[in-house]
């Protein structure tokens, strides 16, 4: 691994002289992060119960295993546990055109309107950037909801319309009668996304169990898959340890399922995904002086991006988008206490009560961690950004732990094992 040097166009004035600002991005070939993976250790399906999958525990470059209702044996107590509690949507919807062609229609993210809320609350039409499945047979006709007529969801009269298209992904105005709002109708006409390395159709079963048991917030079209093992017994067991529990939320988007684009990590272009952490969070995460554990690596991006969303307030005066680079961008002199005392006092000041930001974060080895002391993740694809997160996290050490779940029968992906990784630097 070496290093790349990129010059900004931006220019400072300094003595009278022209400064430009440089930045370094990890200059990562991403076949450094392959390894084989068998069809067969892909684990199709979840166990019957959730928490009796396999936890492999990494902890100062030992290995063990356990199961993971055993989980909260292995935390210190006193901790600080984050939960992303995000909720998958049934975004995948299939149509017909009159021809008979049939157009899969995947929603990624509200358009128009963009919020969220407000475009599950609409009631007769709404524009959502989709990914398009068969694009090439719709000519931008209006196309109708593939259902038997006479039915119920026939009287709903569910068209799409293409807005505008731009290789796999457009802008789909849909609309439907009877007054519905969109979330009803996506229960009713959607099916749940399940990853396509699944190799299979959804199921009846996937509508509960790819879903957290604490899954709150709708706008998800993946599942933040750390936490399918989690159940009430073992949440209890976490509490009762004195650690303490709470919530963020970012909504993942079907950018997790891409595979890295070009042989170099710096070519690959980070999708955003919108998130949200609560003031009185933000207040726990400054005061706390805890160790901090992570369900999942969209729970690692959300609270490792607060420190960037932090450093605009500081020098912008108010939030903003963490870009992609922005942890490599330079070295900044802002320890994080400073950087949350400047998103609160920002909230405070404008009497709102949550963050609603975004970001495009990619953590790479190099990347220093200034929040997460423990992860708790599945085993990732190959060449993934998820597993160049990982080994960003164990120091490099992430062939190692692949290597002994690949070893010891562990399952892999969504629906597979788990693991409890402490980071190095923070034992």
């Amino acid at each position: 691994m070496g290093l790349q040097i990129f010059t900004l166009r931006n220019s400072i004035s300094l003595a009278s002289k022209k400064c430009y600002l440089c930045f370094v991005i990890p200059d990562i070939s991403i076949e450094d992060f392959a390894y084989p993976l068998p069809d067969e250790r892909i684990a199709k399906y979840p166990l019957p119960e959730r928490d009796s999958s396999k936890l492999l525990v990494y902890r100062g470059g030992d290995i063990s295993e356990s199961v993971f209702r055993n989980l909260p044996s292995e935390l210190p107590k006193g901790a600080l546990m984050v939960f992303n509690d995000t909720k998958v949507v049934p975004a995948r919807l299939f149509f017909k055109r009159d021809s008979g062609a049939r157009i899969e229609i995947f929603c990624l993210e509200p358009y128009d309107p963009s919020d969220y809320n407000v475009s599950f609350a609409s009631v007769s039409e709404c524009v959502w950037k989709c990914v398009i499945g068969n694009s090439k047979r719709w000519k931008g006709d209006i196309i109708s909801f593939d259902c038997p007529s006479g039915t119920q969801l026939a009287a709903m009269e569910l068209k799409a319309e293409l807005v505008s298209k731009t290789d796999r992904t457009g802008l789909v105005r849909f609309s439907w009668k009877g007054g519905e709002p969109f979330s009803r109708v996506l229960e009713l006409c959607g099916q749940v996304p399940i990853p396509p390395y699944l190799n299979r159709d959804t199921e009846e079963m996937d509508t509960e169990r790819y879903q957290t048991v604490y899954a709150h917030i709708r706008g998800s079209v993946a599942a933040p898959t750390a936490g399918l093992h989690f159940t009430e017994a073992v949440l209890e067991a976490i509490r009762a340890k004195s650690i303490d529990t709470e919530t963020i939320c970012l909504h993942v988007g079907a950018g997790t399922f891409l595979p890295v684009k070009g042989s170099r990590v710096a070519e690959h272009p980070m999708h955003r995904e919108p998130f949200s952490v609560t003031l009185d969070f933000l207040r726990k995460l400054r005061d706390g002086g805890r160790k901090v554990v992570a369900v999942g690596t969209t729970s690692v991006r959300t609270l490792e991006s607060l420190y960037y969303v932090g450093v605009a307030c500081i020098e912008e005066g108010e939030p903003s988008d963490v870009s992609q680079w922005a942890p490599y961008e330079r070295e900044y002199p802002y320890g994080l206490e400073e950087a949350l005392n400047a998103i609160i006092a920002y909230l405070e000041a404008n009497n709102l009560h949550e963050l609603n930001i975004g970001t495009r974060i990619i953590i790479v080895p190099g990347f220093r961690f200034r929040v997460v002391d423990m992860l708790v993740t599945n085993f990732h694809q190959p060449e993934s950004t998820l597993l160049l997160l990982v080994s960003a996290f164990v120091a490099g050490d992430w062939r190692s732990i692949y290597d002994y779940a690949l070893g010891h029968g562990f399952r892999f992906l969504s629906y597979g094992d788990s693991s409890l990784l402490f980071r190095k630097d923070s034992l």
